[in-house]
């Protein structure tokens, strides 16, 4: 394990996630929480597309810091300093979420203190890397490539403090744009993944944090409600809604994803690594969001003192809520193609079930709804999970037979 300047150390093939990169993740628990609630409180298209591009913010963010701490360990010399700023201006971004587009009276302008913690912790990632870069002339140049798009949107997010509306949010649009699309084109020739185990385990842990959050929407969406049957009822279709979409992650997709990207040459591994999971993890953590606010309302809905079983769920909370799961299938169609190369045709199959289900939803009671919903999700699930295992299966005999083969 190489050491370099300022007390930074190399990260090595069998690294793993340490516990500083676990509790600066917590952060972002919070974070999710925010944008949640932020949606959640006025509740309209507009509120949703604000929330949406404050989770693509919140995203780029923490994917920076994903990559450095993949290369050096995050709990050691400058690195460790490094986290702690980088969380303390990311925890300030999340406590200003609620004035994110429009400023409370009195105090510190929220959009602009917004923008300027993101600054912050894009250019603490930066200098960092600039450290970690040193003898790397690939890496140095890499970032040399990826800072013009990151200071053109945070110059885009700093005009849209001085306006308002849909003129705000496009500009937020446009900038996210710019730093997404600018860092793709910078390319990747210069990065570098030293642990794919340990950048696909860490994926795989912020997923988690997103999942948490749906199960803590459903906490939050009945608390300080009598109990009742259809509070019970919904919340356990919630909870088995959820653990289906870990299942489809991390019995389907992730093992799978991990293996082929590690098998990948170094050049075409960090690509296909970049396109798989910082871009692509961006829908399946969009999508579980979506799903916890739809969860949170649904579990109000049937809460409240003059609910009827025979109610629907209508609007805004319906799209989000199994439009939330689409997105998610959709993400991990992707995912699996970019990184496996296979084509998920049962996904396809139920995200067409599901916009039947999206058709009809305002015409089927809400515990309905999210039985169909879950079962759906399980259904699909419990078909893969069991190809998958006849595929290990025949593996794994096929492996046997060359052992004995050869052995004789």
């Amino acid at each position: 394990m190489g050491i370099l300047r300022d007390g930074l150390r190399l990260t090595g093939r069998d690294a793993s996630v340490t516990p500083m990169e676990l509790f600066f993740d917590l952060v972002f628990v919070f974070a999710l929480i925010q944008v949640t609630q932020f949606m959640a409180t006025d509740l309209n298209w507009h509120g949703v597309l604000r929330g949406m591009l404050l989770v693509a913010l919140l995203w780029w963010s923490w994917v920076c810091f994903s990559w450095v701490a993949n290369l050096v360990k995050a709990d050691e010399g400058t690195g460790r300093l490094a986290m702690f700023v980088a969380m303390a201006s990311m925890f300030v971004f999340a406590l200003a979420i609620p004035e994110a587009f429009d400023d409370a009276p009195g105090g510190l302008s929220g959009p602009v203190l917004v923008v300027g913690c993101y600054f912050v912790f894009r250019m603490v990632h930066l200098v960092l890397f600039w450290f970690v870069s040193a003898g790397d002339p690939d890496l140095r140049n890499q970032l040399w490539r990826f800072l013009p798009s990151m200071l053109l949107a945070t110059f885009l997010l700093l005009l849209a403090t001085r306006t308002e509306g849909a003129a705000q949010t496009a500009l937020w649009a446009v900038a996210l744009a710019a730093d997404y699309l600018g860092n793709y084109i910078a390319g990747s020739r210069g990065w570098r993944i030293m642990s794919v185990g340990a950048f696909a385990e860490r994926h795989g842990l912020i997923l988690i944090i997103a999942l948490g959050e749906s199960l803590l929407s459903i906490g939050f969406g009945v608390s300080g409600l009598a109990m009742t049957w259809p509070i019970v009822v919904a919340a356990a279709l919630g909870l088995g809604l959820a653990g289906m979409l870990w299942r489809a992650y991390f019995q389907v997709s992730a093992p799978r994803a991990e293996h082929a990207v590690a098998a990948l040459p170094p050049g075409r591994r960090e690509r296909v690594a970049r396109d798989a999971y910082s871009y692509l993890h961006l829908p399946l953590v969009a999508g579980i969001l979506l799903t916890a606010l739809g969860l949170k309302k649904a579990l109000a809905y049937v809460g409240d003192p003059g609910y009827r079983l025979a109610d629907p769920l209508t609007g805004i909370p319906l799209v989000v809520l199994v439009g939330g799961v689409v997105l998610y299938l959709l993400g991990q169609i992707v995912f699996t193609l970019r990184t496996v190369g296979t084509f998920n045709v049962k996904r396809v199959a139920a995200v067409g079930v599901l916009l039947v289900l999206l058709a009809l939803g305002p015409m089927l009671p809400i515990l309905v709804t999210l039985a169909l919903l879950t079962l759906v999700t399980a259904g699909v699930v419990q078909l893969e999970v069991r190809r998958a295992r006849q595929e290990d299966a025949q593996a794994h005999a096929r492996a046997d037979t060359r052992s004995d083969a050869h052995g004789g």
